[in-house]
């Protein structure tokens, strides 16, 4: 049986890193072998391309940063994603292509039709099982992030990340059986209580 693709969305500070271990676990806890992995990322070529994207020194216009995101991803889809999921398991990712049209389009204004034909030539006919938007102001995240040293794209303004949060409620308002929105400024237990029965209904059924 094919496993599920998993993918967690949000803007910089919304807690995805937070929530990634703890929905791993209770994947494990259910019987199921699961993997988790982030964009860019998850293979030797995309980790270096995203030590590249996220460098402070780096000064990458929009269309290099979409054409690097996606050779990563189709690295990673060839060799991580599309073989664990055809031997049945579940990946859970760090971002995928949601977070492209949001950052890329929405926060950057490259054309939205440039990352669609992206999306067709590098995963036509292939989008996550299921997609965790997680929802948080930009003034939530930027306190949440104050401790750590910014790397490339958490040094932007509140107005860039206020794009990139309205760019993925267009993305969720586009697929709202896929994309589920959750409310990420709340306790972190109660946003777990969701998450399970999220994944419950959506993935877990009998």
């Amino acid at each position: 049986m094919r496993g599920k693709f998993i993918t967690l969305e949000g803007i910089d500070g919304a807690g995805k890193s937070t929530h990634l271990p703890w929905l791993v676990r209770l994947c494990e806890n259910r019987g199921i072998a699961v993997r988790s992995t982030r964009e860019p990322g998850g293979t030797a070529l995309g980790e270096r391309l995203r030590a590249l994207l996220l460098d402070r020194e780096q000064a990458l216009g929009p269309e290099t940063e979409t054409l690097l995101m996606f050779a990563a991803r189709r690295e990673h889809l060839e060799k991580v994603i599309l073989p664990a999921l055809e031997s049945g398991v579940w990946i859970l990712c760090d971002r995928f292509t949601d977070a492209t049209y949001a950052y890329q389009s929405g926060g950057s204004g490259l054309a939205w039709d440039k990352v669609a034909a992206l999306e067709q030539w590098v995963h036509p006919d292939f989008q996550p099982d299921l997609t965790l938007y997680f929802d948080v102001s930009p003034d939530v995240a930027r306190r949440r992030m104050a401790l750590n040293p910014p790397d490339r794209f958490e040094r932007e303004d509140p107005a860039y990340f206020q794009r990139v949060r309205e760019a993925y409620l267009r993305r969720a308002r586009s697929s709202p059986k896929r994309i589920r929105v959750v409310d990420a400024s709340g306790a972190i237990d109660d946003i777990h209580k969701e998450l399970e029965v999220i994944i419950s209904s959506y993935c877990l059924k009998a």
